[in-house]
């Protein structure tokens, strides 16, 4: 007859639980609710929690591979001969953006955000463009916004003065209600990137930089009130700010390979994988 009340730290399931007390020993607070929480485990299925430890303990290990992976590839993307680019990877500046980029790696839920967050990290070793302080906050925006968010960016990026009707077109999106959801959504996209100082309204400048006031518009009388602008309004344009340039340049840009070593990387892989 088979038992099915093994404990944590019985047979080979006992092993995945023992693992999850030593991972979590290393923080506090989690080894200390582990702790607490081992005593009272006889008392539920223990296929069932071991069952969560193994997915854990998978999905931990899935991550530190694509961290891997990621700085390989920002390695191959350098010129280690460079004086400039050695000192700056060594540097504690640097090592700083490092850690903020895996410590904040869950925001890089796609491959296509584990690229962005690949091409600023390899972008802020080889160029002085803007401060490190800047490119904190190209990482956290890596957090913050979604791909539809950096989508619309780039539309802007490639089309200066775009509407925001031709940004939905540009973007693959298809003609919804004004009163939809989706038209819901991609007004509040709109603000946010607005409010967070990367996209503006097109306005003319002066010489100096300053911005002209628009000369207002006003209705015939006896017209009525003012309709609420669309959310696919197609009158304003709209551009990128000095900033959402400059986290176009960091972001969105690949640096060539220097060296290839993804075939060496997906190698060592294999043989870690599948040891002889």
């Amino acid at each position: 007859m088979e038992n099915n009340d093994k404990l944590p730290g019985s047979g080979n399931t006992g092993k995945i639980g023992r693992a999850a007390l030593q991972l979590a020993g290393a923080i506090p607070v989690a080894g200390a609710i582990f702790s607490a929480a081992a005593g009272a485990w006889s008392e539920f299925e223990q296929e069932k929690i071991n069952h969560f430890f193994k997915q854990w303990l998978k999905m931990i290990e899935d991550e530190i591979k694509e961290q891997a992976q990621t700085v390989i590839e920002i390695m191959a993307r350098l010129d280690m001969e460079d004086p400039k680019v050695a000192e700056r990877i060594e540097s504690p500046q640097y090592q700083s953006l490092i850690k903020k980029a895996f410590r904040d790696w869950a925001g890089a839920e796609s491959e296509e955000k584990r690229q962005w967050v690949r091409n600023i990290l390899a972008n802020a070793a080889s160029s002085e463009i803007v401060s490190d302080d800047v490119v904190r906050l190209f990482i956290d925006w890596m957090k913050t916004y979604s791909e539809m968010h950096f989508h619309v960016i780039g539309a802007i990026y490639n089309n200066k003065g775009i509407t925001r009707g031709a940004i939905w077109t540009k973007i693959g999106k298809v003609q919804t209600r004004e009163d939809s959801s989706e038209a819901d959504l991609y007004k509040l996209l709109i603000r946010d990137l607005n409010i967070g100082g990367i996209i503006r309204q097109h306005r003319e400048v002066d010489y100096w930089g300053n911005f002209i006031a628009k000369t207002p518009v006003r209705s015939p009388k006896g017209s009525g009130p003012k309709p609420m602008t669309s959310a696919f309004d197609d009158e304003d344009g709209y551009e990128l700010t000095e900033l959402g340039q400059q986290f176009v340049h960091y972001a969105m840009t690949e640096l060539p390979i220097k060296i290839d070593v993804k075939s060496s990387y997906q190698e060592t892989e294999s043989d870690t994988d599948n040891p002889e």
